[in-house]
């Protein structure tokens, strides 16, 4: 399920704020690493019986914390407490990882699997970021197109549920790959040009942009590998 919260901030920054903005958000994104580690390593030793019996009620629970979180961080993006919140929430959606994760290290090459993932990306961040950075363009106009995206997979993931149709399911985790491309695209954009002057809230942004492109970029390897369970 993917999950993302974008906090549109149309106002500009001078220069030396926005190189501030942007150091700030990079640091910050590698300390949320940490907490993320050390959540699906601990997801992966814990039993989601519930999740797999109740999908449907599960995701929504997820979305509904997530998103009273995702406000928390919103309503203390200026103090301390707001980088609390979200190393909490990068600490949930690491252990979140934990199911998947299992499903990837009971395969022969799941933890090649897991690296492709990792390095696919970073490989994806990087280039993201680059263009962003030196062609200094205004991505603004993909907010509302990215936005129906989003809508459109939260959707299609919610009736993949009840079907349970696996080439839907590799659809959907191929086309989610290019929505939160095109949102990492658009988070560091605004970064770049002063729309975004709160680092927390760029953090938040850009780390569901990575943490959706991992999530469903090891999906779709995993669906594709064709390598039967240890």
């Amino acid at each position: 399920m993917p999950y993302d919260y974008p906090y549109v901030n149309t106002a500009t920054a001078p220069v030396a704020e926005q190189q501030k903005v942007m150091r700030n958000t990079w640091m910050m994104l590698g300390i949320t690493m940490i907490p993320t580690v050390i959540g699906a390593n601990m997801g992966v030793h814990m039993n989601f019986l519930f999740m797999a019996q109740h999908p449907l009620l599960s995701s929504l629970l997820m979305l509904a914390a997530m998103f009273g979180l995702f406000m928390g961080i919103a309503a203390n993006r200026n103090n301390s407490m707001g980088v609390v919140l979200l190393l909490g929430v990068t600490f949930l959606l690491g252990l979140m990882l934990g199911p998947i994760l299992q499903v990837a290290l009971h395969m022969s090459n799941g933890a090649q699997l897991i690296g492709m993932a990792a390095g696919g990306t970073g490989a994806i961040l990087l280039t993201m970021s680059t263009i962003a950075i030196v062609s200094k363009k205004d991505f603004s106009f993909l907010g509302q197109f990215l936005m129906v995206g989003l809508v459109m997979l939260i959707l299609a993931s919610i009736a993949n549920i009840f079907f349970q149709v696996p080439a839907a399911s590799l659809a959907i985790s191929a086309i989610a790959i290019m929505v939160f491309s095109g949102f990492l695209l658009f988070d560091v954009s605004r970064v770049v040009r002063g729309g975004e002057t709160n680092y927390i809230m760029a953090t938040l942004s850009i780390y569901l942009d990575v943490y959706n492109i991992f999530v469903n970029l090891l999906n779709l390897l995993m669906a594709l590998s064709g390598n039967e369970r240890r």
